[in-house]
């Protein structure tokens, strides 16, 4: 069995990167360049999971960091986002490979109650896979240096009661910009998007083929993430930027259409429709098809 290091607050991260104690207990801001990774894989703490929010701009080549089953590809410029405790693996890097970049790391205490802690869940790229990274420009990454800077010279300032507030506002600022940049990227991936989409919508038409009676089903939100080797997250986000629907949306639109050509289509009764279409209680199908239609299925049919 994997022995996971676990780093509990933001003292352990900066012992174990040898980064000595840190400016404030509950966030930090680190100089990769500075971090000896060599020696701290040969002293044994490759794998660990991290119980706070880590924003990372690395420049380095691939290979050197592991997270889940899959290597983070580190190309020029790119970000990763990770939420508390996700585990990650660090390998140890060639010698001629070198390492540079900033990270920022915050308890999620350091946020409770400020209004960046309410809306911690509208930032959702930090549940994106390492595939689906943010790379960012030179203009780009000189903006988001320029507020981590200003994030770490407020933690040389003595904390005050305005600490939090300042602090915990860069941060809120710094993921606007974060998820601007994503917005920017999800457009310039258009062509790759499209594709995407239609795959995703091959594979609903898929899950509700009535010629496929073993493999038909009602597929959640998970499974059509997996389908398309992306995270539910990012998924989600792409099909909302481009299609206006959330995954979910659109499982309910194929559903339902599928759901009205068996209305009309069949004799079968509405709770035998509902099963056939992975419904596990008709009364949830009954209650989905009101909801989106404004009539029950069996009224539905009658009017039709």
């Amino acid at each position: 069995m994997d022995n996971i290091f676990r780093i509990e607050n933001i003292s352990i991260l900066t012992q174990a990167l040898n980064q000595g104690k840190p400016k404030h207990p509950l966030i930090s801001v680190i100089d990769f360049s500075s971090v000896d990774l060599e020696s701290i894989v040969r002293a044994g703490n490759q794998k660990a999971a991290i119980d706070f929010y880590c924003i990372m701009e690395k420049n380095l080549v691939p290979g050197s960091l592991k997270y889940g089953r899959k290597h983070y590809d580190f190309q020029e410029g790119s970000l990763f986002f990770m939420s508390p405790n996700q585990v990650f693996e660090l390998e140890s890097p060639k010698k001629s490979e070198c390492i540079y970049g900033w990270g920022l790391f915050f308890h999620p205490d350091l946020i409770r109650g400020t209004s960046l802690g309410k809306k911690m869940s509208e930032y959702t790229f930090f549940e994106y896979d390492t595939n689906e990274a943010l790379h960012v420009s030179e203009d780009e990454k000189s903006t988001l240096k320029a507020i981590v800077a200003g994030i770490d010279n407020e933690l040389s300032r003595a904390i005050d009661k305005h600490s939090k507030s300042v602090i915990a506002s860069n941060i809120e600022l710094l993921l606007n910009h974060c998820m601007r940049f994503y917005d920017r990227q999800f457009i310039t991936r258009n062509e790759p998007n499209k594709d995407i989409i239609s795959d995703f919508e091959r594979y609903l038409r898929s899950c509700f083929d009535p010629g496929n009676i073993d493999t038909a089903h009602l597929p959640t939100v998970k499974q059509c993430a997996d389908e398309m080797h992306l995270s539910p997250n990012y998924l989600t986000d792409l099909l909302k930027k481009e299609t206006g629907k959330n995954t979910i949306e659109h499982i309910h639109y194929f559903v339902l259409e599928e759901a009205k050509n068996r209305l009309l289509g069949s004799s079968s009764s509405v709770s035998e429709i509902a099963y056939g279409l992975g419904f596990e209680y008709p009364q949830y199908f009954n209650k989905l098809f009101k909801k989106n239609l404004g009539m029950t299925p069996m009224e539905f049919r009658n009017l039709n």
